[in-house]
């Protein structure tokens, strides 16, 4: 599974310009023609056209898989909501953009979307008033790039309520909560149509794999897995025999010798914190320069 999440993302690496560029900024343009439009026309009719139907889609009007992706902002409430709503999803968008390439972006976003399309599609009928709205889908499919910029920029600072300064990792954590939440709760309370919400995070593990780790602090990982090698230990591990003598060359050598081999340049893990991550050195980059698996093919070579 490893080798093959390795030839995927090389594969992306190699054709990161294929694709839709600035993808985000189009979905977010449309959305808001559409929004202004309907909102001065005092009308439905537009949105209704475009809005992803699905008894109007069997019967051939299959735009709307693809034009649902610009009536995503209609149930966020007044225009000045709606007008931060897209500024902020145009900037995880393109931020996660930059960091993958045109390509793998465009594959995560459509991905999810589609995923989304194909459950309704299949298990709709099972409830006799459609129970995702066009307004539910767009939602947790924008939210979705949020769990994703989460992941990549865990340590990015969101200011709740325009005040409170928090890190992406505890939004993106509350939100799989209530994912849970809405999975286990009442809202779809038929099955298998409360699965809905962990479809549209399918897409989010399809690419990011055992990344999404990230979104737990390294400082308790490695408290997990400390606790974890000491209950193996006690179980049977080895027996540590101490040897007299040797104090004074370990206290020697512990202060000068780092706390782990390959340290990635970019995003600061090492081989003690992510064991199971592959580091490499640059040879573009001017000097020693490690970079973990995810960032070897995908950063700015120093050259001074």
């Amino acid at each position: 599974m490893k080798k093959l999440r390795q030839k995927f993302e090389r594969f992306c690496y190699r054709n990161q310009r294929i694709g839709i560029p600035n993808l985000m900024l189009y979905i977010v343009i449309g959305n808001a023609i559409v929004y202004l439009m309907s909102e001065f026309a005092n009308n439905d009719i537009l949105l209704l056209a475009l809005c992803f139907d699905r008894g109007l889609i069997l019967k051939g009007e299959v735009w709307r898989l693809f034009t649902c992706v610009f009536t995503t902002v209609f149930g966020y409430g007044n225009i000045l909501f709606v007008a931060i709503s897209l500024f902020c999803f145009f900037s995880l968008g393109s931020a996660i953009e930059n960091r993958w390439g045109t390509f793998r972006f465009n594959l995560f976003y459509f991905t999810g979307l589609f995923l989304m399309e194909a459950f309704v599609i299949i298990f709709g009928s099972l409830y006799p008033l459609p129970p995702y709205s066009f307004y539910d889908m767009g939602s947790y499919l924008n939210f979705s790039l949020f769990i994703a910029y989460a992941t990549l920029y865990p340590d990015t600072h969101f200011l709740l309520l325009f005040i409170i300064p928090v890190k992406a990792w505890i939004f993106a954590l509350f939100y799989l909560a209530r994912t849970l939440i809405d999975v286990l709760g009442t809202s779809f309370s038929i099955f298998p149509l409360n699965l809905f919400p962990l479809v549209t995070l399918a897409n989010y593990f399809l690419f990011f794999g055992k990344d999404v780790l990230n979104l737990i602090p390294i400082s308790w990982q490695a408290n997990a897995r400390r606790l974890f090698r000491g209950k193996k230990s006690k179980k049977g591990g080895p027996k540590v025999v101490p040897f007299p003598t040797a104090g004074s060359y370990e206290a020697t050598t512990a202060s000068v010798k780092a706390p782990y081999n390959h340290k990635c340049t970019i995003c600061g893990r090492t081989d003690v914190s992510h064991p199971d991550l592959e580091f490499r050195y640059c040879s573009r980059c001017k000097g020693f320069h490690c970079y973990c698996e995810e960032h070897i093919n995908n950063h700015t070579h120093i050259e001074s």
